[in-house]
């Protein structure tokens, strides 16, 4: 048993005296007041691990300062000992959060056994939170990364969302950090002091699945030898987290939405229901409709899963959010806080790292910086500290193309600094690769052969710089035939950037569209036309 700093309080001398002895002999430090106020002074300048209180003294009596210390000292444990015991005290006094009630004359041995008890809840306490601390640090703070237009627009419907006990529904790629975005979503909820639960639907055994999230009563099934909790029972008050929704099979559907719909559950091997408190958050990296129309999904279990549904961007389209999320990864990977990171990325691994079109996304990325920082030995991290997959990605052209180049900005600099500032990346610098796209000058030009759309003549219509005055007509109005929504969209953009004389960022706030988007577009039309 750890020692204990102890306040006695207790208007018999004598008894103050032999608990002094005592306590001290069992390796304690005791503080002994024969006074309730004198207690309570004392209170209000030091900490004590567990107080002794008599229930009844002159001046003022135990639940009194019982009342008093859960306000000012809520983890001091209390334990109430009394000469005139009775049920209703006993009752009051663990109803005012007492750990312990005994009566006179109480046994040193009885003492014992309950400072034990509260010598192994404090440690018990203190290692939880010495653990928390340490997976912290290992984990990095539970916080979404990322200032894009796209990432604004994810924080925005959390924030909205959290606060409400509604299913949300969580989609992206794998490795878009859906788990993450859950987190956040709890976090920020009224039951982010009850447990967060999460599960990976794809790693339960399908013969046991509907234990594990369900329960069973014991002789359920053979080798059921005794009650089980299932996962909804367990985070009651809380949230479930159901990862990989989309592999459920279609009986643990059925039971998901029933208790979607009536808040109860059922374990095997019994007949009656069990009411459970509990927010449902869904995450799928699947097209859940596609399984629907493929009869693997239910849709009505669609239309309750994803009241609100929250689509996680890859890394493609967010590109400016790469190197502050490697600042961040960087610092996980070292186990420290982000301040205290002195390491650099230099120059050209940021370029590489934001041209990378990252199949992986967070995941791939998270873990070519803990690669390349063990590989740098605290050096700054180069190009060739990063995996084969990172410096020289296998991916098709077309996947490139659709995630658009992106290059670090033109002016020189001298590396991104994780613990400091980084001017981010501009969209000016933007180079996209190949002949047949230059725009420059003071009007839209398009150049080079890879730009000029052969055989693709919507309407009769030729990207070029229009003249304000003699724009192209639409398309009833020529008498050709319907356009596709892409080519409309497509001219859209190109009369805009006539109107601007040529300046991207002017036709996309034009047209309420990210820069970005803008060149992904233009990029797509090039590589179509030049195929």
């Amino acid at each position: 048993m750890g020692k204990l700093r102890i306040l006695f309080v207790d208007d018999e001398k004598g008894l103050r005296e032999i608990m002094r002895a005592e306590l001290t002999r069992m390796g304690h430090d005791v503080t002994e007041f024969s006074d309730g106020r004198l207690a309570l002074k004392a209170l209000e300048r030091e900490r004590f691990d567990a107080a002794i209180l008599d229930l009844r003294m002159p001046a003022m009596g135990g639940i009194e300062i019982l009342e008093h210390l859960k306000r000012v000292a809520p983890d001091t444990e209390a334990v109430m000992m009394t000469g005139h015991a009775s049920m209703e005290t006993a009752i009051e006094a663990v109803r005012l959060g007492a750990f312990d009630y005994i009566t006179k004359p109480a046994k040193m041995a009885e003492i014992e056994t309950i400072l034990m008890k509260i010598s192994e809840k404090r440690d018990l306490k203190n290692a939880n939170i010495a653990l928390q601390t340490r997976v912290q640090a290992a984990e990095g703070p539970s916080i979404l990364v990322g200032d894009s237009p796209a990432m604004r627009a994810v924080h925005r419907l959390i924030a909205t969302v959290a606060p409400t006990d509604s299913a949300v529904l969580i989609t992206g790629e794998t490795g878009t950090g859906k788990e993450l975005a859950a987190r956040t979503l709890w976090l920020q909820s009224r039951r982010a002091k009850n447990p967060f639960v999460p599960v990976n639907c794809g790693s339960l055994s399908e013969n046991l699945v509907e234990s594990e999230l369900f329960g069973h009563k014991r002789g359920a099934f053979t080798g059921a030898d005794r009650d089980h909790k299932g996962l909804f029972e367990v985070a009651n008050s809380g949230t479930l987290f159901l990862d990989e929704l989309g592999e459920l099979n279609r009986n643990i559907q059925v039971k998901l939405l029933r208790f979607l719909e009536s808040g109860e559950i059922r374990r095997l091997g019994e007949t009656s229901p069990i009411g459970t408190d509990v927010r449902v958050l869904c995450a799928t990296n699947r097209d859940l409709r596609r399984m629907v129309e493929e009869g693997g999904f239910r849709e009505d279990l669609i239309f309750r899963v994803n009241t609100f549904e929250i689509r996680m961007p890859p890394l493609r389209e967010r590109r400016e959010d790469i190197i502050p999320l490697a600042g961040h990864l960087l610092a996980r990977a070292a186990r420290r806080p982000l301040a205290q990171i002195t390491q650099k990325i230099s120059p050209s691994t940021m370029d590489m790292l934001v041209n990378n079109p990252w199949p992986g996304n967070v995941r791939e990325l998270a873990n070519a910086m803990e690669h390349a920082f063990i590989l740098s030995g605290g050096a700054a991290l180069e190009p060739e500290h990063f995996p084969t997959s990172v410096r020289q990605p296998a991916i098709p052209q077309t996947q490139r193309a659709q995630g658009g180049g992106y290059n670090s900005p033109s002016q020189p600099h001298h590396g991104y600094h994780p613990g400091g500032g980084f001017p981010q990346p501009q969209t000016q610098g933007y180079q996209p690769q190949g002949q047949g796209f230059q725009p420059q000058g003071q009007g839209f030009q398009p150049q080079g052969q890879g730009f000029q759309p052969q055989g693709f003549q919507p309407n009769g219509f030729q990207p070029q710089a229009f003249p304000p005055q003699n724009p192209p007509q639409p398309a009833a109005s020529q008498g050709s035939l319907p356009r596709t929504l892409e080519e409309i969209e497509m001219e859209c953009i190109l009369l805009a950037l006539d109107r601007n004389g040529g300046s991207k960022t002017a036709a996309a706030a034009e047209l309420d569209i990210s820069v970005k988007t803008m060149y992904n577009k233009l990029h797509k039309y090039q590589e179509k036309n030049a195929g």
